[in-house]
């Protein structure tokens, strides 16, 4: 039987090669399928899996609540956040955007005053590069992001020097322009691209700077920590039923669930898309097929006065379509690969501002499954596009094959 199958698959090659142009053709037809279905899923598996790591590091047991417009945070906000079952810290911060001028030019950060240690307890991976964390009463100290001290790898200012802040304050309706200055007592180490909180574009300031320096009377929000991602969503739970609207709720744990939700919807997309291409490869196979059954009436009616079932002809013909498919399917992932790997050199934009974007590049996510998937889809192509002309092929009678001109 394997003997059997080689023979089948030689003889159905050199039928292939008697018909170059018109081979060459259907497999470029077949290649764009594989090539579309992997360079789209995995450009977006990959910045998929990208984004929701990046949300998973900034603390998956973190929890974040910003006031509604019209309602204000107090103390007794956080004795009762504070009393919730396994919360192990409720903070509140100020956070404004900003403006510093570092080695010359300027640059717009994020500013957080918030009691710093609990930074990093939720955001993994965070790391001192150099100097120390301030206490709560030098509020005019500031841990900076290591793209704020550096740049191209040279560094712009270091330990004790000051940093000018600009930013906007709105006083009686009116926005003013307002300065701070501040002293840097400790740099981060670089933290890497992040999808919602960027250390390394980031000032992180004693809580008491919120007021006294920046002016700002009423709290940003309030940073919850639970005591394992477990608890969050109870945690969450418990937090809707207390504040209902007056209050924004939101947990990293669930964004990254969202956007697992978005981009497993976007992967369907894609792959429903890629479909498309696969259905005109189909019919690109049967036509190329029907054609050369056709053309090779004569000789297979030759082959069948020698012996040949009416099997061995639907196999012979079955098999070179599946050659095909084989051969685009190759090429198509080979250049999906490649292709995927093109488009995640370019990176994604995000753009808050002119002035502040975020470009993130994740590499495309080539796994087995994909390759697998890919594959099989292409062999069923084949499979389905050579079956009617194989079936017609089996069914020549062999002394109507034999006249035929």
């Amino acid at each position: 039987m394997i003997h059997f199958f080689i023979d089948i698959a030689i003889l159905a090659f050199r039928a292939l090669t008697e018909r170059k142009i018109r081979a060459a053709l259907t497999i470029i037809g077949i290649a764009i399928g594989p090539l579309a279905l992997v360079m789209i899923s995995s450009v977006v598996d990959g910045y998929a899996d990208y984004v929701i790591e990046q949300i998973q590091g900034l603390g998956q047991n973190a929890i974040v609540l910003f006031p509604s417009s019209g309602y204000k945070f107090t103390e007794s906000d956080l004795n009762v956040i504070r009393s919730i079952d396994n919360v192990v810290r409720a903070e509140p911060f100020y956070s404004i955007q900003a403006q510093v001028r570092v080695g010359g030019e300027n640059r717009i950060v994020f500013i957080y005053a918030i009691p710093i240690d609990i930074v990093f307890e939720a955001v993994k991976g965070i790391e001192i590069y150099e100097g120390s964390i301030p206490v709560a009463s030098e509020y005019v100290k500031a841990v900076i992001g290591y793209q704020i001290a550096f740049k191209d790898g040279i560094k712009m200012c270091g330990i004790g020097d000051t940093v000018a802040i600009t930013f906007m304050r709105s006083e009686g309706g009116r926005n003013t322009i307002r300065r701070a200055t501040v002293m840097i007592s400790a740099i981060l180490k670089e933290f890497g691209g992040a999808f919602i909180l960027s250390p390394d574009t980031t000032i992180f300031l004693p809580l008491e700077a919120g007021h006294r320096l920046f002016g700002l009377n009423q709290w940003s929000g309030i940073f919850v920590l639970a005591r394992s991602s477990d608890d969050v969503a109870k945690i969450v739970g418990d937090l809707r039923d207390i504040y209902r609207n007056s209050a924004e709720i939101i947990s990293f744990q669930g964004i990254a669930n969202i956007v697992n939700s978005v981009t497993s919807a976007m992967s369907f997309i894609s792959f429903a898309a890629s479909l498309s291409a696969f259905a005109v490869a189909v019919a690109g196979v049967a036509a190329t097929m029907i054609t050369s059954v056709i053309e090779r009436t004569r000789e297979i009616g030759v082959l069948k006065a020698l012996g040949f079932t009416s099997e061995y002809v639907l196999v012979m013909i079955l098999m070179e379509s599946i050659i095909m498919s084989l051969i685009g399917g190759a090429i198509g992932i080979t250049l999906g690969v490649v292709g995927g790997y093109s488009l995640a050199t370019v990176g994604f934009e995000l753009r808050a501002s002119p002035e502040a974007s975020l470009v993130i590049r994740a590499n495309p996510k080539i796994t087995i499954e994909l390759i697998m998937r890919t594959m099989g889809l292409t062999i069923l192509i084949g499979i389905v596009g050579g079956i009617f002309p194989a079936y017609r092929a089996s069914k020549i009678p062999p002394a109507v094959a034999l006249r035929y001109e």
